[in-house]
């Protein structure tokens, strides 16, 4: 028998809710950028990717055009990939630290990452609607994560995705009360804690608004609040 999680992987490669997103995410795949002419895109919806048994779930914002909507796993073979993965291997999160295709070999511990929404939006922006269409998915991938202790936030987008499944989730009774910032803390229920980050996009990162130690703090963070003592 699937697990929940597998089988909510293949209803969300098969999601064609959102028209402009699917024109876009295969337009894209069949443009292709030049140093990627020669790569078959995944062009579909991105799953959800790590650890079953995690006890933080990090929260991005979307797939990268010609980052996961060409290899069809979360930040993988992009910017914001190469900048996040050294890091979580540093702190025993992630088996490698680097990211560039589904066969990798990459393997997370005690991490699962997805995204506030499945598939490349145009210029990084996800319409409202959109983020909405994408919410059952986190919820049920929320769901089907029973030993989460920490969620990670990636970015304003995300950090909004967060708060609206806390509201859903009766968590939190509105969402004015947590302002969004860099390492912010909050507690979404005894068991549960919010964290927010910005997001490791180049231009975060290649600006300086985002340092290695910024974004490793935060993880250092979700890793002692989740209860994870030594790093493996």
């Amino acid at each position: 028998m699937s697990s929940p999680l597998a089988i909510l992987d293949s209803e969300i490669t098969a999601c064609t809710l959102c028209p402009r997103l699917v024109e876009y995410r295969q337009r894209i795949g069949l443009t292709k950028r030049r140093a990627y002419l020669q790569s078959t895109y995944w062009a579909r919806p991105v799953p959800g990717f790590g650890d079953p048994s995690a006890r933080i779930l990090v929260l991005g914002l979307a797939p990268g055009a010609h980052g996961s909507n060409r290899t069809g796993r979360p930040f993988t073979g992009d910017a914001s990939g190469n900048f996040m993965y050294p890091i979580l291997h540093r702190l025993g999160l992630a088996s490698q630290p680097h990211a560039a295709s589904r066969d990798d070999g990459l393997t997370l511990h005690d991490l699962w990452i997805t995204a506030a929404v499945r598939c490349a939006p145009p210029d990084n922006k996800p319409l409202p609607s959109e983020i909405a269409n994408c919410a059952h998915f986190t919820d049920r991938e929320f769901a089907s994560l029973p030993r989460l202790r920490v969620l990670v936030a990636l970015g304003k987008i995300a950090f909004d995705a967060s708060l609206d499944l806390a509201l859903r989730h009766r968590m939190i009774a509105r969402k004015s009360a947590l302002p969004f910032a860099h390492a912010a803390e909050y507690p979404l229920s005894p068991t549960l804690t919010l964290l927010a980050s910005y997001h490791p996009s180049n231009q975060n990162t290649a600006t300086g608004k985002l340092t290695a130690p910024m974004f490793e703090s935060v993880f250092a963070r979700a890793r002692q609040l989740a209860d994870l003592s030594t790093i493996e």
